[in-house]
């Protein structure tokens, strides 16, 4: 990973449509240069996909909520049925085994309480869990999807 390939993944994770020309201006290489590159960095896996961010409140997504979830159950089989579990509820954004008190941590939007509660009620009526509680965020101080390079 050279300073070239920094910049370039610096100014995608910006904004990925950001043309190959002003790419290229901002990193001063060729055109063609930052082309081979973004394909090498993509058949590398560093850039996994390219996405468009949405805003939740536009989606009457207004509640970011992190639930944290405590289980008995540490085997392969409970791990993969909750895995297709939280996999069926578009809500969830993140899930995340965790080391500590906590078990798992998910990360969820949701359009209001009801809808929270909704969501709390499907996944514990189909797991066996030691313990859930919930977190709502009151003010987004930093979010980000940009990785520090």
């Amino acid at each position: 990973m050279n300073d070239a390939n920094r910049k370039i993944l610096k100014i995608l994770q910006q904004n990925a449509d950001t043309s190959l020309d002003e790419i290229s201006e901002q990193v001063n290489l060729s055109r063609n240069a930052c082309w081979r590159r973004i394909k090498q960095l993509e058949q590398d896996g560093v850039i996994v996909r390219r996405v468009t961010l949405l805003s939740p409140e536009k989606l009457n997504l207004h509640l970011k909520v992190f639930i944290q979830i405590k289980t008995a159950h540490h085997n392969t089989e409970w791990t993969q049925k909750f895995s297709q579990i939280a996999a069926t509820f578009p809500e969830i954004l993140g899930v995340y085994r965790t080391t500590g008190e906590l078990d798992y941590l998910i990360s969820a939007m949701v359009t209001d309480i009801s809808h929270y509660d909704r969501l709390y009620k499907g996944l514990t009526s189909q797991l066996e869990l030691t313990d859930i509680s919930a977190s709502f965020v009151m003010e987004n101080i930093k979010d980000t999807t940009q990785l520090p390079i």
